[in-house]
């Protein structure tokens, strides 16, 4: 899918959204590295990633420079559910949208009826983010306990804290 941006701002670009090849997995790694608050995993998960989930995850370019991404899934367990991963926009190219963008055609693509992510309850910008998907299909967006603080290793082993992570339900999405 190729299009050009909406903002005035922005008219001149073209941006495309597609699914992700193999030579996309170190600009997957790059950019979840570039946001600063993604937890990064190495560059041959988003390598796997971009090989055996490449149907159910999408990146974006502007001008055929990566700028963003969505890597998700479609739960084993219930493939009629697709679990969002990472959301990630380099901050070059914000403030065109690209999230709700890349978010509504790895809907579209995956069929699922049922979407699932996990957010972080000081994550505004994905709770909006999500929100906003459920309110354009028409539909609630709920959020449980899933993985409490006490399931991740304690930061003197991993070097890290790792805040709760919330399920953050919409259904049903449209088909």
């Amino acid at each position: 899918m190729s299009n050009s941006a909406d903002s005035p701002a922005h008219n001149s670009e073209t941006i495309e959204i597609r699914t992700p090849s193999l030579t996309d997995g170190a600009d997957l790694w790059r950019i979840a590295e570039g946001t600063g608050v993604l937890d990064v995993n190495t560059p041959y998960a988003y390598l796997l990633w971009a090989r055996d989930f490449a149907e159910t995850s999408v990146i974006a370019t502007v001008d055929g420079e990566a700028a963003g991404f969505i890597s998700g899934y479609l739960k084993p367990t219930d493939p009629s559910t697709l679990f969002i991963w990472q959301v990630a926009v380099d901050s070059r190219f914000r403030g065109r949208r690209l999230a709700s963008r890349v978010l509504a055609q790895v809907v579209a693509n995956s069929g699922a009826g049922r979407l699932e992510t996990t957010i972080t309850s000081d994550n505004a910008a994905s709770i909006a983010l999500f929100t906003g998907l459920a309110r354009d299909h028409g539909t609630e967006i709920t959020k449980q306990d899933l993985f409490t603080e006490d399931l991740f290793p304690p930061q003197e082993e991993s070097g890290e804290h790792h805040a709760a992570e919330d399920l953050y339900t919409v259904e049903p999405l449209k088909r």
